[in-house]
């Protein structure tokens, strides 16, 4: 279908989508550990007919009313505008494709509403018994939708069969959706008694703190258990190519899978020296225990969201909203024959070369603010704008190919040259570049080289050379389209090339 684009200068649509779901992750599953929490909380606490433990869930359970019954709400609405505006060819394949589960999720939730009202209106006005048939009912319901839900989420990066069948089930139960369903129960668990422990550490009775912060950093470390197992069930369940990033493929998905593992870790040893020695909780403590939940949260969703890159639905379409089996076709056609809406908006009498960055390229860039485009193509010649548009994903593996004909290719190459300065910018770039007290080679790898970093995560040269002799090393320079073909030729005479490939092997110290 042909969706009309929406995004926020400088921010970017897809951080718009980041701030609003990462929010409702922390707020929903907090509030379906809290029903978990809370009942569990409220057994022991009638079984010890201990009054100020049952005073201190009572005070509780109206946080978490506000939670669901408010923040949940108006956030879980807040992320389906954001995704429907921003990314509607994604939205409505998971809409078409889980329309029920849709639906079944969304009766859970107005189950689990009424049940956790229920919950807090009836403290001391019906029986035990009674009480707590609302808060199993308040904890079954938020954990169902989060079983649904997790379905969908889980199956935008690991589609499985559905791939080939396109079975409501087969999307449902995809590889990884057990191992995050207990994954995320244990992170709802964690959240919330995190949080318990929190409010324990600041009551004033003693025995009533005590008791508190026995329960609730009891359950966060079963939490936070649960959290680790589900973790590393899951990193196994994910398929090879992707699971590849967070072992060391990159070093940021690297660095954020360690946190996940690291925070959790030390939360569910502060919850259980918590649990040993509840007297020496404090509010600090409490809060820095709460703030590692957090890290590992954010953590674990930063690398799903990560490695699932290029895709949004993981091969099957590209985070552009362009589908797997179509880029061949667009490459015939045109980009501008899927996105018709270009020319029904302000962009009508836009060059060509805009036209083509509005429709492949606007969905995961701004030109200028959160991953602006500018800063990276600032510095780069015609030749090298055209091969990097055109063969984008030998450029950076997390990005799309290009969907498009060659025509626009070449005009937003050019457009992009033009906005970022055009010859006037580049010369200006040379001059500074020629006052550099560097060496001859080293001024040609800071020409010739800028899209990669030595040894960095983005882009680094140095895997790519370290293996090759001399003789290897300087046919490449001189053949570098044959290397990779979304490299320019080597624009330097022999010498040049040959200065260049001696100043990589002194780096590499050869």
């Amino acid at each position: 279908m042909d969706y009309p684009l929406w995004s926020v200068p400088l921010l970017g649509g897809g951080m718009m989508i980041a701030l609003v779901a990462i929010s409702h992750v922390f707020i929903s599953h907090f509030a379906v550990g809290g029903g978990l929490f809370l009942v569990l909380a409220e057994h022991i606490a009638r079984k010890k007919a201990d009054e100020g433990l049952l005073e201190y869930l009572r005070r509780l359970t109206k946080v978490f009313v506000l939670v669901t019954t408010v923040f949940g709400a108006l956030s879980g609405v807040g992320i389906w505008v954001t995704i429907g505006l921003v990314h509607p060819a994604a939205t409505s394949e998971l809409i078409h494709n889980f329309v029920w589960g849709w639906a079944t999720e969304w009766d859970f939730f107005v189950i689990e509403i009424v049940a956790v009202l229920l919950y807090y209106y009836t403290w001391g006005r019906v029986s035990e018994r009674t009480h707590l048939a609302f808060g199993w009912m308040y904890f079954g319901a938020a954990w169902m939708s989060l079983a649904i839900i997790t379905a969908i989420v889980a199956f935008m990066l690991t589609p499985g069969r559905w791939l080939q069948t396109r079975s409501f089930w087969d999307g449902f139960f995809n590889p990884t959706y057990l191992p995050s369903v207990v994954l995320r129960t244990g992170m709802a668990l964690l959240f919330a008694s995190l949080f318990a422990l929190l409010v324990a550490s600041t009551l004033k009775e003693e025995r009533t703190k005590v008791e508190a912060a026995k329960i609730s950093s009891g359950f966060a470390a079963a939490g936070a258990g649960l959290m680790l197992v589900g973790g590393l069930w899951w990193a196994l369940a994910v398929p090879p190519g992707p699971r590849s990033l967070f072992l060391g493929g990159s070093a940021v998905m690297s660095l954020l899978f360690l946190v996940f593992l690291g925070s959790a870790g030390l939360a569910a040893l502060g919850a259980l020296g918590s649990r040993l020695a509840p007297k020496q909780v404090g509010v600090f403590g409490a809060l820095g225990l709460l703030l590692l939940g957090f890290s590992a949260i954010g953590g674990f969703e930063f690398v799903r969201e990560g490695i699932r890159k290029p895709y949004v639905i993981y091969g099957f379409m590209y985070s552009n909203g362009v589908f797997v089996d179509e880029v061949g076709k667009l490459r015939r056609e045109g980009i501008l024959s899927k996105a018709k809406w270009i020319d029904r908006v302000q962009f009508k009498d836009a060059p060509l070369g805009e036209k083509v960055f509005q429709a492949q390229c606007r969905m995961c860039h701004e030109l200028e603010g959160y991953n602006a485009l500018k800063p990276l193509v600032a510095h780069m010649s015609r030749q090298q704008l055209l091969a990097a548009v055109s063969h984008p994903e030998l450029l950076k593996p997390y990005m799309p190919p290009f969907a498009g004909t060659e025509e626009e290719a070449r005009a937003l190459a050019g457009w992009l040259y033009e906005i970022t300065g055009g010859d006037k910018a580049r010369g200006a770039f040379k001059l500074a570049s020629a006052r550099e007290p560097e060496s001859p080679g080293g001024s040609l790898v800071k020409r010739f080289c800028y899209c990669h970093t030595w040894d960095g995560s983005a882009n680094p040269l140095k895997p790519k050379v370290e293996g090759m002799s001399p003789d290897s090393l300087l046919t490449s320079i001189l053949n570098l389209p044959e290397v990779n073909p979304a490299m320019p030729p080597f624009r330097g005479s022999r010498e040049d090339a040959e200065a260049l490939a001696q100043e990589i092997l002194k780096r590499l110290g050869r």
